[in-house]
């Protein structure tokens, strides 16, 4: 008598059977793919053999889980330059891809402590504040974080927000930042970003924190937060005696 297939190997079954189908281009980027229990069904599996599969292909960058939505094929994720400040808007249109932004908050604030030490500034200081979702192609991919010291962009809420090319093209404009400052980090998502990001709880976020200053003066200061599924950061420069190990 055949002894049955140890877990492991179901789990393998399950990954190569929709890694088929993507392969074949059965299943093309963008297609929403049977659900879970369908594919439990079709497989004769179990719920958590084909969960994992699913799992790992996400972890992968093949799938793309949105929380109450469903599982879809992803695109090649999209990259970031890490050297350079970026408007994330240009990077989708150039991608051929829609581009929208849904502004969930813009206001005056008064600085609290953390935030007005990142901008150089007393706690309590005026400080504009903006929060907002980037979709590329209706799929969440960044929520900004954006605090702006008035100083150096006084007329910041004034910018037709609902036409984010012109507000971030005016920051870029009347700032003319001459020092930048990048933190890259992985975080847990937390309940605001799994709420805007649409993600799983188990998905981490990549974290891009910037700073930017102009002669001695910092002006902005926002944390981009991405599904680590959907996006990723990198750059490609020359290796000169500047940046060579000795």
């Amino acid at each position: 008598m055949m002894d049955k297939p140890a877990p492991q190997a179901l789990y393998r079954q399950a990954k190569d059977f929709v890694q088929g189908k993507l392969v074949s281009g059965e299943w093309k980027p963008g297609d929403l793919i049977p659900s879970e229990n369908r594919l439990v069904l079709e497989l004769g599996m179990s719920r958590m053999t084909v969960n994992r599969a699913l799992r790992e292909l996400t972890e992968e960058g093949r799938l793309l889980r949105i929380s109450g939505v469903g599982t879809f094929v992803a695109e090649s994720k999209p990259q970031s330059n890490l050297l350079h400040i970026t408007n994330i808007a240009d990077e989708i249109l150039a991608r051929g891809h829609r581009y929208r932004c849904h502004v969930l908050h813009l206001a005056r604030e008064s600085a609290s402590m953390p935030i007005a030490s990142a901008l150089s500034l007393p706690t309590g200081a005026s400080v504009f504040h903006l929060l907002c979702v980037h979709y590329e192609d209706d799929v969440a991919v960044q929520l900004e974080d954006r605090y702006v010291n008035p100083q150096s962009a006084p007329e910041f809420l004034q910018q037709p927000f609902g036409d984010t090319l012109q507000s971030a093209r005016y920051l870029l404009k009347i700032i003319q930042p001459d020092e930048m400052e990048h933190i890259v980090e992985a975080s847990h998502p937390s309940p605001d970003e799994l709420k805007h990001l649409q993600i799983e709880a188990d998905e981490p976020c990549l974290v891009l924190i910037r700073r930017t200053w102009n002669n001695g003066r910092v002006v902005t200061y926002v944390r981009l937060a991405h599904p680590s599924s959907r996006y990723r950061l990198g750059s490609r420069l020359p290796v000169t005696g500047a940046y060579r190990d000795s």
